[in-house]
């Protein structure tokens, strides 16, 4: 019998953890001290949001992502809630609006400065009061524009429609009482047609949002769930939670049959919360346990075993928190597929963490970026609440191709057509920089900003290098891609004296006819 290696072929297998150095840290947050296990801090292309330890009422702080270093004590703050924030989100259509539940019973929308938050931020642009007891746990819908999700320790989960006049919205769409105990987690399918939840219970739920109808439960008593995440397109559920030994465990479930798990597997025997993070483009699981130094990931393919451990990330600083940076913010020239944003309240500080596949090349690496979804809603609020499902509009993360490189999942065209239009108006691959000094040459000098999420030119986004570091990576980032343009425009050149050729050839055999 042929003797068969025992590894799989993937080009994630050498994923490394590259933390930052200490002055690109946000040093001196004063982190909150509440054991509520969630993230306690979200993160977009612009802000970086943390809650915050403070007295009499809740506060969080909001940031620039470039403001890294040592944070001001007296820092302005978001501070409109009477009790404790217990979770904030980012909307993920728009980088200027984030929503925050409290101890006070009380949902908040809140509308952050174009520069940021320059004063203590106090009055909301929507308040959403229903509960009866504290909101622990928010969620936006992952396709519908102005649609969020609450849920709290009165054990409703409502949805609420944010595009009326009203500032205070005392009626939900609908509230879903099919809970028995605290939500401890809700997650969506891709389209937002499926609600998963993880109850104090230890059970998993399958809901259709919009009508409450419960359509799937667990009832294993070999697993107890404490949180839950959809798996993309997989179709698949992953929970984190203990075994009967208490052991930490995830478990891997078929999404039409929560009857068994399809997958588990006993990690170790701490006791923090694990806190699961899925990348559907690249198919990687990342599990980081609350109190834990350490970040482990896998590999999720649709057939058995389903999942495939790859390494673990390891740290001396123990998190408390984590936030995840959305794809179309990451640095596609360094390969970077994920960033984390540690909350390590020991040292009050915050730290990027970035996922990096080693390549030689620091040119964009198509096979590592597919298509993901973006920032614009492929639906509104009321076509979601007439019944109508639509997968994420989706992007290519390619540099130069986000203006019209949207194109809506599930649609039937083609995402490459539209990255070709693109490539046919501009320079393929180029650089904002680089864009900007060549038409300074060309006698066209124009600035060149990437779009913020209303559409218009933010001339604030590319800031210069702070240190000789970053300047020398800068300058290698540019003498490579100038370096890869030089060669695209000699292969045109080549191409066109092909061309010109065989028109020759032609225009001669038809004057010799």
């Amino acid at each position: 019998m042929t003797w068969r290696p025992q590894y799989r072929s993937s080009k994630y297998r050498h994923v490394f953890g590259k933390p930052v150095t200490k002055e690109n840290c946000y040093d001196g947050v004063p982190i909150t001290r509440s054991v509520h296990d969630n993230h306690l801090c979200t993160v977009n292309p612009r802000f970086i949001a943390v809650i915050t330890e403070c007295a009499g009422g809740g506060a969080f702080l909001v940031l620039s992502i470039n403001h890294t270093g040592k944070v001001d004590p007296h820092h302005p703050k978001v501070s409109g809630h009477r009790g404790n924030v217990l979770d904030i989100k980012w909307n993920p259509f728009n980088d200027f609006c984030i929503a925050s539940c409290s101890e006070d019973t009380t949902v908040k929308i809140w509308d952050i400065p174009e520069h940021g938050v320059l004063k203590n931020i106090t009055v909301p642009r929507k308040e959403l009061q229903c509960h009866s007891r504290r909101v622990g746990l928010i969620e936006w819908h992952p396709t519908a524009d102005n649609i969020i999700f609450s849920t709290g320790y009165d054990y409703q989960v409502m949805v609420w429609k944010l595009d009326v006049p009203e500032q205070v919205i005392k009626n939900p769409v609908r509230s879903i009482s099919v809970h028995s105990d605290v939500v401890l987690s809700m997650s969506f399918n891709t389209d937002g047609s499926w609600l998963a939840t993880s109850c104090k219970d230890k059970k998993i739920r399958v809901i259709d949002p919009r009508t409450g109808t419960l359509l799937q439960e667990t009832n294993c008593k070999s697993h107890k769930a404490s949180k839950v995440l959809f798996l993309g397109n997989l179709k698949m559920l992953l929970s984190t939670g203990n075994s009967r030994w208490n052991h930490r465990q995830i478990a891997l479930w078929d999404q039409e049959d929560l009857s068994q798990p399809s997958y588990s597997e006993d990690l170790d025997g701490s006791s923090g919360v694990l806190f699961p993070f899925y990348d559907p483009d690249t198919h990687m699981l990342y599990i980081a346990g609350k109190g834990d130094g350490n970040i482990r990931y896998y590999e999720i393919s649709p057939e058995k075993p389903y999942v495939h451990y790859l390494t673990e990330y390891r740290s001396l600083l123990p998190q408390k928190g984590m936030g995840v940076m959305p794809k179309r913010g990451l640095d596609v020239c360094s390969c970077e597929i994920f960033r984390f944003y540690k909350l390590v309240t020991i040292k009050s500080l915050i730290e990027p963490l970035s996922m990096i596949v080693p390549r030689r090349s620091e040119s964009y690496q198509e096979d590592i970026y597919p298509m993901t979804a973006g920032n614009k809603p492929s639906m509104t609020a009321d076509e979601w609440i007439s019944g109508l499902n639509k997968g994420p509009v989706m992007i290519s993360l390619r540099p130069g191709s986000k203006l019209d490189s949207y194109v809506e999942l599930g649609s039937g065209k083609d995402p490459t057509d539209s990255m070709e239009t693109q490539h046919s108006r501009s320079r393929p691959g180029l650089s904002l920089l680089i864009q900007e000094r060549l038409d300074a040459k060309e006698g066209n000098a124009r600035k060149v900003y990437p779009p913020t999420s209303n559409g218009k030119l933010d001339s604030t986004h590319c800031s210069p290098p702070k240190t000789e570091n970053e300047l020398r990576q800068m300058f290698y980032k540019q003498q490579e891609e100038i370096r890869r343009l030089k060669e695209q425009l000699n292969q045109k050149d080549v191409r066109i004296k092909q061309l010109e050729l065989e028109i020759k050839n032609v225009r001669n055999s038809q004057a010799n006819l």
